[in-house]
């Protein structure tokens, strides 16, 4: 999968399409334009590789890591396994996560074995859901986040399990955000131990870089990294921009900047075949300063005699990760889509650029349902332009 200049860019002929960001929502729309419509296309990304943030590759000892933290795909739609797997061979993995509280490892989402091992009880599923219930704080109208939380499972366990992990996470106690983002995590009275309850829970079997490295493998797809987009907005000729970077930068920050939340990994290799019993592991503790360790031998099934960690500090400097969801900041985000709307020959796609929080199964659902917009148009194009010449 060769890459090009930026020189010959410049100097090459027009590009059907320039799309930024070579992640999963710019990856799979040029690919589709590529092949399906058989468009020019040249992707680029300001980072020095594909795959965006599930970019995975071998460390130093051997190990294959990610980069950016574990990236786990779950989900229940056919059609985007059917997708991928034109590019990729799977591995089967069910992701289970397990939580530091009071000084033991449990699992997470709290189920029927994390309220007896934490309490030292030998309860039934029934019996289970008579203890929830009976600690639920009810919420007349729920809101934020710690409503969710308290609501369900009342205010010990959201104290345990969720306001300190929340606040590391986000840099905002759980009654400033959203009720999005605890209403992902369930809470269970089985011993159901899986972290993700979808149909599909595979791993790409060679890693994420080669999976991209194949969708990308076009003859009019070119390629340009380690290069951003303010470098070829004048210098390119193109007639479409699909922009898959943070909406707000893309014009230029004019009605204030969106809030982002990054992350800072430390990375470590040790000298020894495992590190712990699961993947990932949390520490909802405040005093702990790092929200999980995970460990990718876990993930990818990869037999070594060393193994590879990462440790994860959120924090607001760096790299966009995740939009951060207030009312307020959807308010921002909704005066930029306006902008968007009057700006011709520009799509915003994806995390960044539509500014919601998408799992990777849905930027690609995202994607392709962009592509079916685009051939539908031109179909309709087409059958005019047919009418008019008859």
């Amino acid at each position: 999968m060769p890459t090009i200049s930026l020189e010959r860019a410049k100097s090459g002929h027009a590009y059907d399409y320039l799309i930024v960001g070579a992640g999963f929502a710019g990856s799979v729309i040029a690919e589709r334009l590529a092949e399906g419509l058989g468009r020019r296309v040249l992707l680029i990304d300001r980072r020095p590789h594909i795959a965006g943030n599930a970019y995975d590759h071998y460390d130093a000892a051997g190990v294959l890591v990610h980069r950016y933290g574990p990236h786990i795909f779950h989900t229940n739609a056919q059609r985007i396994v059917d997708y991928l797997s034109r590019f990729t061979e799977w591995r089967p993995y069910e992701h289970r996560v397990l939580a530091q509280v009071d000084g033991q490892l449990v699992p997470i989402p709290i189920n029927l074995t994390t309220l007896n091992t934490l309490y030292g009880l030998s309860m039934s599923s029934a019996e289970a859901e008579v203890f929830l219930a009976e600690r639920a704080e009810p919420v007349a109208t729920i809101r934020t986040s710690e409503d969710v939380v308290v609501n369900q499972i009342g205010r010990e366990l959201y104290e345990k399990f969720f306001r300190g992990y929340t606040r590391k996470q986000w840099g905002l106690d759980p009654s400033a955000l959203d009720k999005s983002v605890t209403s992902r995590i369930p809470t269970r009275t089985s011993e159901d131990d899986r972290y993700f309850a979808d149909t599909f829970q595979i791993m790409p079997l060679g890693g994420y870089t080669q999976m991209f490295e194949r969708m990308l493998d076009h003859p009019n797809i070119d390629l340009l990294l380690g290069t951003d987009f303010k470098a070829v907005r004048d210098e390119v000729k193109y007639a479409h921009l699909i922009y898959c970077g943070p909406i707000d930068e893309y014009f230029d920050f004019q009605l204030g900047r969106l809030p982002y939340r990054s992350l800072r990994f430390e990375h470590q290799t040790l000298e020894q075949e495992l590190y712990q019993p699961v993947a990932v592991v949390n520490y909802p503790h405040p005093d702990v300063p790092y929200t999980r360790i995970t460990e990718y031998k876990h993930l990818t099934g990869q037999t070594h005699p060393c193994t590879s960690i990462t440790y994860e500090y959120p924090c607001d400097e760096g790299d966009p990760y995740y939009p951060v969801p207030r009312a307020e900041n959807a308010e921002l985000y909704k005066r930029y889509r306006a902008l968007a709307e009057q700006t011709p020959n520009v799509t915003f796609l994806g995390r960044l650029g539509t500014y919601k929080y998408y799992n990777m199964d849905q930027v690609v659902g995202q994607a392709l349902a962009l592509y079916r917009d685009i051939q539908a148009a031109q179909a309709e194009t087409t059958a005019a332009t047919e009418i008019d010449a008859s």
